[in-house]
C-alpha cells in the first residue's frame, strides 16, 4: 500500500531507533510524512545509517540524538534538543528497552536499576519532560510494552515487572493526560528472536503456541504504532497485543 502522508507536518521521537524494531518504526512514521528524531545510546553508526537513509528520501526530515535514558540529566537534554530541532513534538514512541535474564538469587542492584530504569523510569520521565509540547500538539504517546508484562518469563524476574509497570503507566497517563494527549501501548509477542543464541527447537516450540502459525515481524509492530499515531483519534489507555494470538492461548 502506498504511503498516505497521514503524518505530514508532524514530528516524532522514537527512542531506541537505531536498530531492530525501533528503526522500522522510525522508517514507517517517516514514510507517512513525519519528521523523525532518532534516539540512540551506543549504536551511533546504525543510528546515522537510518538517518542518512531517511534524509536521502526527504532532506531535513531526520536527525539523530544520543542520550542515556537512565540518567535524568541526559534524558532532559534529549527532550530539550528534540524540541529545539523542530519546535514541536506530536508523537513520542517509548521503544528503547533492555532485556536479559536475571535469575532469582543472582540479581544485582545494578541490573535492577538498568532494567527498571530503561523500561519504566525512562518512559515516565521522558513523557513528563515533553508534556508541554505534546499538550500543545494534542499529540500521542505510544509505549512499547511486552506480552510478558502479563505472563512471567522464566528467569526474567526484573524485566517482566518493569514492563508490567509500563503497562500500568500507560493506562495511568492516559487517564491523567486526557483529553489533550492520547496514551496507548503496543505489546509485542515473538517478533525478533533474541540476539543471544536460541535453539531451533525453542523457536519451533514458541511458534507452535501462536494461533497464526508464525513469528511476527518488526513491520507488524510498526503498523500498530502508525495506527495509534495517525488514525486512532478515539483510542486511549489501550494496550494492543501484536502476538499472533499467542496470549489468548496462555
Amino acid at each position: 500500500m502506498a504511503p498516505s502522508n497521514s503524518l505530514s507536518g508532524k514530528v516524532a521521537l522514537v527512542t531506541g531507533a537505531a536498530r531492530r524494531i525501533g528503526a522500522v518504526i522510525a522508517r514507517t512514521l517517516h514514510a507517512e510524512g513525519a519528521d523523525v528524531a532518532i534516539h540512540y545510546r551506543g549504536s551511533d553508526k546504525a543510528a546515522n545509517a537510518v538517518a542518512n537513509e531517511l534524509e536521502a528520501k526527504r532532506p531535513g526530515s531526520a536527525a539523530t540524538f544520543c542520550a542515556d535514558l537512565t540518567d535524568l540529566s541526559s534524558l532532559n537534554s534529549l527532550a530539550a534538543d528534540v524540541i529545539a530541532w523542530r519546535g514541536q513534538l506530536d508523537i513520542l514512541v517509548n521503544n528503547a528497552s533492555t532485556f536479559y535474564p536475571t535469575p532469582p538469587g543472582e540479581i544485582t542492584e545494578e541490573q535492577w536499576d538498568d532494567l527498571v530504569g530503561t523500561n519504566l523510569k525512562a518512559p515516565l520521565f521522558l513523557s513528563q519532560a515533553l508534556l508541554p509540547a505534546l499538550r500543545e500538539a494534542r499529540g500521542a504517546i505510544i509505549n512499547i510494552v511486552d506480552v510478558h508484562a502479563q505472563r512471567p518469563l522464566r528467569n526474567h524476574t526484573v524485566y517482566g515487572p518493569a514492563k508490567a509497570g509500563l503497562a500500568m503507566l500507560t493506562r495511568s497517563l492516559a487517564k491523567d493526560l486526557a483529553p489533550e494527549i492520547r496514551v496507548n501501548g503496543v505489546s509485542p509477542g515473538a517478533i525478533l528472536w533474541p540476539e543471544s543464541d536460541m535453539s531451533d527447537d525453542t523457536k519451533h516450540a514458541i511458534v507452535e503456541q501462536i494461533p497464526l502459525g508464525r513469528a511476527g515481524t518488526p513491520e507488524d509492530i510498526a503498523s500498530a504504532v502508525l495506527f495509534l499515531a495517525s488514525e486512532a483519534s478515539y483510542v486511549t489507555g489501550q494496550i494492543i497485543a501484536i502476538d499472533g494470538g499467542r496470549s489468548i492461548g496462555w
